[in-house]
């Protein structure tokens, strides 16, 4: 692949913007604002940001914060990258896109460089966060509580059956897919999360990009087609399984024999 190519194919950043992480890189357009706030600058605005790189920043980040619960205050580019399996050219080169971090002599110091991280991934104020689907998989959603400690608050929860809505479960009242939009301008949500059925999945997205929401974490087995400046994150439990076989099988063929019998 060529250098346009390439070009192309990076997340073009002009400005940190925490929900047009796409499947697929394409574009990233100005940032998202909530008031006053505006995301961080990178140092290299017009440099293509590889997808791989932003999933990396989240791995980073949570294995500072593990260095911080443990009272270190600095840390170099090779420890932070053994901590998690890369090299130490790696974290400098993925940190090197979102800016400068690093203190001669010393490495990055902890308490700095989450809060920077934090800001580039938007994730230093509280998100609003939906909810459409209130099967299993959804009142298991609802029930985790680790999306409060990264800053994700759960706040409308929504169900197209008849007989869930209105009534009252983990503190909420699940709602209909009628309230969607006055709910998300009520409450400046830009975040959505889809847990339905495969065959109704592209409709509830399509419902939630026209009433505002900008970033969808979906979790039915199917891809999702949106708008480019609409993120789409999709986990499909039964892909991470079979990329677990595929592991497990080849770790358990036998060797393959070379030469002459």
């Amino acid at each position: 692949m060529g250098s346009r190519e390439n070009r192309r194919a990076g997340l073009r950043l002009h400005r940190a913007w925490p929900y047009r992480q796409r499947e697929t890189p394409g574009k990233l357009s100005p940032p998202f604002q909530v008031g006053n706030q505006r995301i961080m600058e990178p140092s290299r605005p017009d440099s293509p940001i590889p997808h791989s790189a932003v999933r990396r920043l989240s791995l980073y980040l949570r294995q500072l914060e593990a260095f911080q619960k443990k009272d270190r205050r600095t840390l170099s580019s090779k420890q932070l990258g053994e901590s998690l399996g890369l090299t130490d050219a790696q974290v400098r080169k993925d940190l090197t896109y979102f800016g400068q971090f690093g203190h001669p002599g010393i490495g990055y110091r902890v308490d700095e460089l989450i809060p920077h991280i934090r800001r580039v991934l938007g994730t230093d104020r509280t998100l609003n966060v939906l909810l459409v689907g209130v099967g299993n998989l959804g009142r298991a959603l609802i029930a985790y509580k680790g999306f409060e400690r990264k800053g994700f608050r759960l706040t409308a929860v929504f169900d197209a059956d008849p007989t869930k809505v209105s009534k009252k479960l983990a503190g909420f009242r699940i709602q209909p897919l009628a309230e969607l939009t006055e709910t998300i301008a009520q409450n400046s949500i830009r975040l959505g999360i889809i847990a339905v059925p495969v065959d109704v999945a592209q409709d509830v997205a399509d419902t939630l990009v026209a009433a505002g929401i900008r970033g969808i974490l979906n979790f039915a087995p199917v891809s999702l087609k949106v708008p480019p400046e609409v993120g789409v994150a999709t986990v499909d439990l039964a892909v991470q399984l079979e990329q677990l076989s595929f592991q497990v099988n080849v770790a358990a063929a036998p060797p393959k024999t070379t030469g002459r019998s």
